[in-house]
């Protein structure tokens, strides 16, 4: 076992991580572990865009009451305010760091309009606006010597006291986290990395579920390694559902259809042709994204289809050309032509509304623990997030959890006999298929369960189902060595857990959670045909 010491400790490459490490580089050494390829985030599968104030009529109080509604009133309104209002200086940063965002002739941003946004304010680069994020940070971190990049390393667990034995810094009351024991998925050696300070920005979990737009890596590590180390987690109930993932049994990841399409003035049908989402929100098909999550679930329930429609005729031909040329080309592959014909859609798992849970630098319940992006759970999102709010959170909490470390870190001691990564008694893996197909009971459970709509029985019955893949896991992770697969089942199957349990907490529907055991006052769930009154 090798032992490393950084000032500075990332665990993920996303908007979060690479942003935060280009602040940090310039007061110390810094190392960025992944698990996979370097670009390999949900950050690059972000198609529609990033959310921020620009132009006029536009104004920080329309994007914060939007925020607010989209969040039923679960929302932090200090956070939604603070993360709108320093949203448009981290976007210049972006930009200063070489992001390019579509713009009209005139030379102004080209703005899209997403569902729950009352003006057009999504920067956007055509479809793939997360792709042209990642690939600005990236070329950037290279070009700083402090920066090291570790890819195929996966994060075991943070280090704790839990690790150490009789150590305790006494000059820091509670958790401590001290680094990270770190898997080399080539060689197949657990290292210890030692840091003064860790941000944990692992990204998300989709892959609980069966359908996910998320990469095959978001499973959910860093929410399991911090609850594991005692660490503060909330509102993982409020999962949420993109509303149109391109139909395709079988395939995995879903491709995402982003929602500017219907920005732009796309529309959802059922199979008989209806325009059914007025039948459900004033807004249509511009309605928040759980609120069409839901209809188009009702819709696929009450008419027993397995998708519904996403119509693009209403958009000029040369402008899909032009702004959505990567969803054209995925839909033209799978014989659908967006111009001629309708893109068969059903909801997605696509982003966790909870995690981690931070103060308002980031700062977790850990001390020298750090979380930013989707695995953190900041209070902006509340019960569902607005939609391309997410990459506007991650910058302005990477560069508020850099500030903050900047003024401590050096303060910071690295930790002392550091054991190594136990290995006692474990064996080779057994079979690959007891993980496998492991994980595709656990999708199947929460996927049939805990998904879009919810009731109590359903909820106990994934629990009761849980309780004994958890039981398999945990010994078939005792006595087996370790590896990235098992690992990533371990952390699904602990975070499939948390969102059952806080499922089961909450006694009523909101936000993302909606369960049938209880209604909102005056909501039904409409099961006549209809057309836009």
């Amino acid at each position: 076992m090798s032992q490393k010491k950084v000032d500075f400790l990332i665990i993920g490459s996303g908007i979060a991580g690479l942003s935060y490490a280009l602040k940090v580089a310039e007061f110390g050494s810094v190392c960025m572990i992944t698990k996979s390829d370097q670009d390999e985030s949900n950050t690059k599968y972000a198609q529609g865009g990033i959310a921020s104030v620009t132009y006029q009529p536009d104004s920080i109080e329309k994007h914060v009451r939007d925020t607010l509604v989209a969040g039923d009133g679960l929302c932090d309104e200090e956070v939604v305010n603070m993360v709108i209002s320093e949203g448009p200086k981290r976007i210049e940063e972006l930009i200063e760091w070489g992001a390019r965002f579509d713009k009209t002739e005139q030379g102004e941003f080209d703005l899209g309009k997403e569902g729950g946004h009352s003006e057009n304010r999504i920067l956007h680069h055509k479809d793939n606006t997360g792709w042209e994020i990642e690939r600005a940070l990236i070329e950037q971190v290279h070009s700083h010597k402090n920066i090291e990049i570790l890819d195929h390393h996966f994060a075991v667990e943070i280090i704790t006291q839990h690790h150490l034995g009789q150590y305790v810094n006494s000059s820091t009351p509670g958790i401590t986290c001290f680094g990270a024991y770190v898997l080399n998925t080539i060689t197949g050696r657990t290292d210890v990395i030692l840091a003064r300070t860790t941000l944990m920005a692992s990204g998300g979990a989709g892959n609980v579920y069966a359908t996910t737009t998320n990469p095959r890596i978001a499973t959910g590590d860093g929410v399991a390694m911090v609850y594991r180390a005692k660490g503060r987690v909330a509102d993982m109930e409020f999962i949420q559902f993109h509303p149109t993932a391109m139909y395709q049994p079988g395939v995995q990841p879903a491709f995402l259809i982003t929602e500017a399409l219907r920005g732009d003035g796309a529309v959802l049908r059922n199979q008989k042709g209806e325009e059914f989402m007025y039948r459900y929100d004033e807004r249509g098909s511009l309605a928040p994204r759980d609120i069409v999550a839901r209809a188009i679930d009702n819709e696929l329930k009450v008419n027993g289809e397995d998708y519904v429609l996403l119509d693009c005729k209403n958009i000029q031909p040369e402008r899909l050309e032009l702004h959505f040329p990567n969803i054209l080309a995925r839909c033209r592959a799978a014989g659908i032509d967006p111009l001629m014909e309708s893109i068969p859609v059903v909801p997605a798992c696509h982003y966790m509304c909870g995690g981690i849970v931070v103060d308002q630098n980031g700062q977790t319940s850990i001390n020298h623990l750090y979380a930013a992006g989707e695995c953190s759970r900041t209070g902006l999102h509340g019960g569902n997030r607005l939609a391309s709010n997410s990459l506007l959170e991650a910058l302005v909490y990477s560069n508020r959890a850099s500030n903050d470390v900047i003024r401590k870190f050096e303060m910071v001691e690295f930790a002392q006999n550091v054991p190594e990564w136990d290995i006692k008694g474990t064996a080779d893996p057994e079979e690959m298929v007891l993980i496998t197909q492991t994980q595709k009971e656990l999708q199947a459970i929460m996927s049939n369960y805990v998904g879009i709509v919810r009731s109590n029985i359903r909820l106990e019955r994934a629990l009761d189902r849980l309780q004994i893949l958890n039981r398999e896991t945990e010994n078939m992770y005792r006595r087996t060595t370790l590896s990235a697969p098992l690992c990533e089942l371990r952390n699904l199957i602990l975070v499939g857990y948390l969102i059952i349990k806080a499922a089961r907490l909450r006694k009523e529907s909101r936000g993302l959670h909606y369960s049938i055991d209880y209604p909102r006052p005056g909501e039904t769930l409409l099961r006549t045909s209809g057309q836009k009154p």
